[in-house]
């Protein structure tokens, strides 16, 4: 093994991605199998995490993927997953807390309950999921290669931007403070907690704007760069974090985003 391919591997690993069966969270997921990891694929719909990981250990990497159905909107959910991945392994060297939801109305007719099920999956079931796992997760650490958290936020975490998704965008300033905190309170526990903070890129949630080349090169003309985001610039960051080049990162939002973080007059999917 080269210095580079050391520097940056995950070989032997053992990861879960929730929500990984679509958009950014198959990209990480891609990526760590990829590079050698064992990757646990989990959401709500388990025939589709199952056909992912099949596709995934189709590709002859090194890594291999398994699928199976985790719901992390609802307490009995978050245990249900916690359970599911105890009993596959003793130890977690990575933890993407990627699972998210959405939800979009005008300002004078967002509904109350676009709030709750926005929250309880974006910001209740990712700390309570991390609070499960985080014995598998102290099981596999070490004070040279500690293991790994990141949580998926958003540019619309650290942007004042709405484009009428209010439960999101407040969700995902939640999930930066809540990696913040828990990058302190983890810290003796040889865990580190990241978070991504992406711009636009091709995914579920995102269709209605970029599931069209059109569409994607609308959405990408607002960017610095010029582009939406590729699945090669989520797995970069993936391996950063999780391998060794990334050990000493812990408390940090990882702006993905072609320069929209640093943007005047930002928007994204509006004209």
């Amino acid at each position: 093994m080269t210095y580079l391919e050391e520097l940056f591997s995950v070989a032997g690993k053992t990861a879960l991605v929730t929500g990984g069966a679509t958009g950014i969270g198959r990209m990480a997921a891609t990526a760590l199998i990829k590079a050698g990891a064992t990757v646990m694929i989990a959401s709500r719909k388990g025939a589709d995490c199952d056909k992912v990981a099949s596709e995934l250990n189709g590709l002859g990497a090194s890594g291999k993927a398994e699928g199976f159905a985790g719901d992390v909107s609802t307490e009995q959910g978050v245990l249900a997953l916690a359970g599911e991945v105890k009993a596959r392994t003793t130890r977690l060297d990575i933890l993407i807390n990627n699972a998210g939801t959405s939800w979009g109305a005008p300002f004078e007719e967002f509904p109350y309950h676009g709030w709750s099920k926005v929250l309880a999956v974006n910001v209740t079931g990712l700390f309570h999921l991390t609070r499960e796992l985080v014995p598998l997760l102290s099981s596999a650490a070490s004070d040279g290669d500690p293991s790994r958290i990141i949580n998926l936020g958003s540019v619309m975490g650290t942007q004042p931007l709405a484009d009428d998704a209010y439960s999101y965008t407040a969700s995902k300033a939640a999930v930066h403070h809540l990696t913040r905190t828990l990058a302190i309170e983890l810290s003796a526990r040889r865990i580190t907690v990241n978070a991504f903070a992406p711009g636009p890129f091709q995914s579920r949630m995102t269709a209605f704007a970029t599931g069209t080349e059109e569409g994607a090169q609308k959405v990408g003309s607002h960017v610095p760069l010029g582009r939406i985001g590729a699945p090669d610039d989520i797995a970069g960051a993936t391996l950063y974090l999780c391998s060794r080049a990334g050990a000493y990162v812990t408390g940090a939002i990882l702006p993905i985003d072609g320069g929209q973080s640093v943007q005047h007059g930002l928007t994204l999917f509006k004209d």
